[in-house]
């Protein structure tokens, strides 16, 4: 997207596979980008800030909330209408939290009740903005930046709990100028953009993303005598703290060789499965909430898995969140765990997770979402008997090659 706004070719190396991805591109095409694939790689033919034009029908984001939350601040200062889409899943999920700043900023947006599709009447310039996000969210967050940037004058995002900087990185390495440093309310920070804002082209390389190599080490930590090594992984310090989590339950895990790269820290992960379940710096019962949750809600699910293993189990609370994403995770997660044999409580916001259990094979119903299907997938590993997962090909929303990669890696 970034890239779709300087004036000039970037390429982009190492492009991920994914259908959300796909969509993307494919919305950026409908808006007048030119893009070429070779391989993994893109070149971005950048149509500059000025240079989107209308596109001929609704912009379909399958089931890709980032790429409907973001565009959405892209479009909302161009001086012309869209509409935004997708599939069932994600025009059920909240936008108002992105409708609300896009219209104190002078855009004009239509919803069904607060959910897509979303009629975004753009203008520019947009107003300023300071806003305090009522939800902890980097999508959100991105969504002000972008629109910011057809603003003229500061706009301003305050968060209370620190969620992903990667838009913040990508607009520094592309030249935009980001102002961020810590807000009044203690653990707050703020995030400023001046606009109206211009770009310069660049080659950007991609590290791997570490939400999705966190399935194969949680595998690996699992499985005894097992050993993993996986290069080029994004270690951004708003990312890492599954692996943090991992190192604190007593399991293996090292990062070696960090480095930063396109603005991007970037590392190898190394994980060793024990012989004997570890020995952690918890004596009892692990809770996870607060602060904790933005920085791990995709790996949650899977956390909840990894609890299932340790002494004392695992709580995690404070993740409503989770309810409105591809599925309601906490209801999935909670009867896929039961399924399996765990003792499982439900709360609104989140569950506890009784600990060590024996898992047993089940049939899991990933409910159309692709991180339950990868989380049950490797609680097939640890459990005794068959696990089967429905609907397992939704994993090609963010990892067409999951299955495969495990496969080629994993023996039993």
């Amino acid at each position: 997207m970034i890239a779709s706004l300087a004036n000039g070719t970037s390429r982009i190396k190492n492009f991920s596979t994914s259908a959300d991805c796909a969509e993307t591109l494919s919305c950026l095409q409908q808006l007048g980008v030119e893009i070429e694939r070779q391989n993994s790689d893109l070149l971005i033919h950048g149509a500059g800030p000025e240079g989107l034009r209308v596109p001929s029908e609704p912009l379909d984001c399958g089931n890709s909330g980032t790429t409907m939350r973001l565009l959405a601040g892209i479009l909302a200062g161009q001086n012309f209408s869209a509409t935004l889409t997708g599939d069932e899943s994600l025009c059920s999920r909240p936008m108002q939290r992105i409708i609300e700043p896009l219209v104190m900023m002078g855009a004009n947006v239509s919803s069904d009740d607060g959910r897509a599709p979303l009629v975004i009447r753009g203008r520019k310039p947009l107003k300023t903005l300071s806003y305090e996000l009522l939800v902890a969210s980097a999508q959100v967050k991105s969504c002000i930046l972008f629109a910011g940037l057809s603003a003229n004058g500061r706009t301003q995002v305050t968060e209370d709990e620190i969620t992903r900087d990667h838009t913040e990185r990508l607009l520094q390495l592309f030249g935009v100028p980001i102002v961020a440093g810590s807000g009044d309310r203690e653990g707050s920070r703020v995030v400023a953009i001046d606009g109206p804002a211009s770009f310069e082209t660049h080659d950007v390389s991609i590290p791997g993303d570490i939400s999705s190599a966190a399935y194969f080490f949680a595998a690996a930590a699992l499985l005894a005598d097992s050993s993993l090594e996986i290069r080029d992984v994004g270690i951004n310090p708003t990312r890492v703290l599954f692996l943090k989590q991992m190192r604190s339950l007593g399991f293996d895990v090292t990062i070696a060789d960090e480095r930063t790269e396109c603005n991007e820290p970037t590392g190898t992960v190394r994980v060793h499965g024990l012989h004997s379940r570890p020995s952690s710096d918890y004596e009892s019962l692990l809770t996870l909430r607060s602060s904790l949750i933005p920085q791990l809600i995709d790996e949650l699910p899977l956390l909840a898995v990894v609890g299932s293993q340790i002494e004392g189990g695992i709580e995690i609370r404070d993740a409503a969140e989770l309810r409105v994403k591809e599925s309601d995770r906490i209801a999935a997660t909670v009867q896929g765990l039961r399924a399996m044999g765990a003792e499982v409580e439900e709360f609104e916001d989140g569950l506890r997770v009784g600990g060590p259990a024996q898992l047993h094979g089940a049939r899991i119903d990933a409910r159309g979402d692709h991180r339950l299907a990868m989380t049950f997938t490797v609680a097939g590993f640890i459990a005794e008997g068959e696990t089967a997962i429905e609907d397992a090909e939704c994993v090609a929303v963010s990892f067409p090659e999951f299955f495969d990669l495990l496969g080629s890696v994993v023996e039993r």
